[in-house]
């Protein structure tokens, strides 16, 4: 164990051993491995957008297979998926890397400005599939939102009894907020703060913007001159509103991307702003493999430096 992983590891006092086994095996997986800085590959878009939306791009992602050799081959720090997914491959790469089950899920047959997830698996799933952690999503400022913060907290009650690792999801978005208003910098801080308190051990949301939504946020930014002018700045302010740093936070790699060079500027942002890597699924495995792997590895040297 690297001094930094120990280090992280001492920020979760409550957390039972398995609890921290399983965050040291990701903390410790792949190319960062002992680094404290992560690269997650999440492939739940045939479930959110549809198969072909998500794969025909690169066709060979419609095989669950091709998505766990990614994640390896690149050297990431762990798969996330929903049940179908991991349950085609997880025997077959049983052990042979970190395994993030998705426990809801959206779909875009149906669309509301207040959506709910359903849930889609269990904690039992993730522990007979050989998981070192559930994930699951929530909408703070959803009309909905109630029902989702029950759901997280008898989840994530259960997965810490047995072990697992809790990764929160925390995508603001409702009626009251504006499009614009869902990546904005203190809607993003206050979602990471809201997936914190609900006992996340690793906090994902977007990349933050510079527009403040709410007014009375506003008053506070200017009175007190919270820098938020470049991405750094921003960033920097969500993981500080995630228990001052105390808490693993990554951020998306959003809708795909056909430059490289605002990928990587993106990640530099983030690595500067102190953030702790990256969750990239569309960017990645929507290119032919070897583009892919080029990408994640360079994402990674990035964290790495």
């Amino acid at each position: 164990m690297t001094e930094r992983v120990e280090e992280i590891l001492s920020w979760y006092e409550s957390e039972n051993p398995g609890v921290k086994a399983n965050l040291y095996r990701m903390l410790m997986h792949g190319k960062l491995g002992g680094t404290g800085k992560m690269v997650i590959l999440p492939v739940d878009q045939g479930f959110e957008h549809g198969p072909a939306r998500s794969f025909a791009p690169n066709p060979p992602g419609y095989d669950p297979h091709y998505h766990f050799q990614l994640a390896l081959e690149s050297g990431c720090s762990a798969y996330t998926a929903p049940l179908g997914f991991i349950e085609a491959g997880a025997s077959t790469y049983a052990g042979k890397i970190p395994l993030i089950l998705k426990l809801n899920n959206n779909e875009s047959l149906w669309t509301t400005k207040d959506p709910k997830p359903a849930v889609t698996s269990s904690v039992e799933a993730a522990l007979r599939l050989g998981c070192c952690a559930i994930g699951f999503t929530i909408y703070p400022g959803s009309a909905q939102k109630n029902a989702m913060y029950t759901e997280l907290k008898e989840l994530t009650e259960k997965a810490k009894s047995v072990g697992l690792v809790v990764v929160v999801w925390s995508y603001p978005r409702g009626s009251q907020l504006s499009k614009e208003g869902e990546t904005a910098v203190d809607v993003a801080a206050y979602a990471a703060q809201i997936a914190c308190q609900l006992g996340a051990h690793i906090v994902k949301v977007k990349p933050p913007t510079k527009h403040v939504e709410l007014e009375a946020a506003r008053k506070v930014y200017e009175k007190y001159q919270i820098p938020i002018d470049t991405l750094a700045d921003r960033v920097r302010h969500v993981v500080q509103s995630a228990f001052n740093g105390r808490r693993i936070v990554i951020f998306s790699g959003g809708p795909s991307k056909g430059s490289l060079d605002e990928v990587y500027e993106e990640i530099r942002g983030i690595h500067a702003g102190g953030g702790f890597g990256s969750i990239i699924g569309r960017n990645s495995f929507q290119r032919p493999k070897e583009d892919a792997l080029k990408m994640l590895n360079t994402i990674m040297d990035i964290y790495m430096s």
